[in-house]
């Protein structure tokens, strides 16, 4: 109720000297602060814009049609980071949705050749919608194959995952490596340490974490859903693989160990296609709406 608070004196205390709005919207609790902040917009006459970046939006417009008309159709236009999501709102009969994808400062991101080791790194917040109880999943299937498999996860605690994750890393005696939440520069440091990206989530849109591993040439497993597929070809960039299913994960995580030539390969793809998402050249989507 806080963070409300000071989102909506924000906008209040700003009203007169502030020419647009930019709304991060998510799906699950942070869609009421950005349907909050629509109505305080409209009540105020302040244009404003949604940045779409909840994967678990398509559910938000069929459970809450009412809302998501209010929110979407009274915007001056929608922006959405991944195709994914310009598909399903069009779907839904929303026609004033552009794509301005998420970008990186690639200069901040050395790519670096590894050898290829069952050395995993995974990096989001501890929330069951990312699932990340796969990824200790998926290290208890690969020990038997490599004893020196491990697995350091970073990120924050969001809904209790963390907790339940550490219980059942400690009651299998896995190798895992807890952080918490680091900032950039040090996860980024942290990766030079690590061979394979694991991207284990339920619903998904254009994750910033898995642009970056793109860019720091890590090769990437991740499931197949929401918009990873429109990020990531499957075999040329990345490894794909089903929601939920430590198998496939682990045998994808082996054929990267397995087969070097083709990881290395699939690296180089995915850094290119990084390379297109640099600020300097997504700054300009940007420049052109808001001009």
């Amino acid at each position: 109720m806080l963070r409300l608070a000071e989102m909506v004196f924000t906008v209040f205390k700003y009203r007169n000297e502030t020419d647009l709005v930019l709304i991060d919207t998510y799906s699950t609790q942070n869609f009421f602060y950005a349907l909050v902040m629509a109505k305080c917009c409209k009540f105020f006459k302040l244009p404003y814009i949604p940045i779409l970046h909840g994967g678990n939006l398509p559910e938000r417009l069929k459970s809450d049609p009412q809302k998501c008309n209010f929110l979407f159709k009274n915007a001056k236009v929608n922006v959405s980071p991944s195709l994914y999501l310009i598909k399903v709102f069009k779907d839904f009969g929303y026609s004033n949705v552009i794509h301005i994808p998420n970008s990186i400062l690639l200069e901040n991101y050395s790519f670096l050749k590894r050898a290829i080791k069952p050395k995993l790194l995974w990096v989001r917040s501890f929330s069951e919608i990312y699932n990340p109880m796969l990824g200790l999943k998926v290290v208890k299937k690969l020990l038997p194959h490599y004893p020196e498999t491990s697995l350091c996860m970073v990120g924050p605690e969001k809904d209790g995952s963390l907790s339940l994750c550490k219980a059942y890393a400690q009651k299998n005696n896995l190798p895992v490596t807890f952080t918490g939440k680091l900032e950039k520069e040090a996860w980024v440091k942290l990766a030079e340490e690590y061979s394979i990206f694991i991207n284990t989530t339920n619903f998904d849109n254009f994750p910033v974490s898995v642009l970056e591993a793109m860019a720091l040439g890590l090769p990437i497993v991740s499931t197949n859903v929401g918009g990873i597929p429109f990020l990531l070809e499957n075999q040329k960039e990345a490894l794909l693989v089903a929601p939920q299913n430590e198998d496939e994960m682990a045998k994808a995580i082996i054929e990267i160990i397995e087969n070097k030539l083709d990881a290395e390969s699939m690296v180089y793809n995915a850094r290119k296609k990084a390379e297109t998402f640099d600020w300097e050249k997504v700054k300009q989507y940007w420049l052109k709406i808001l001009n």
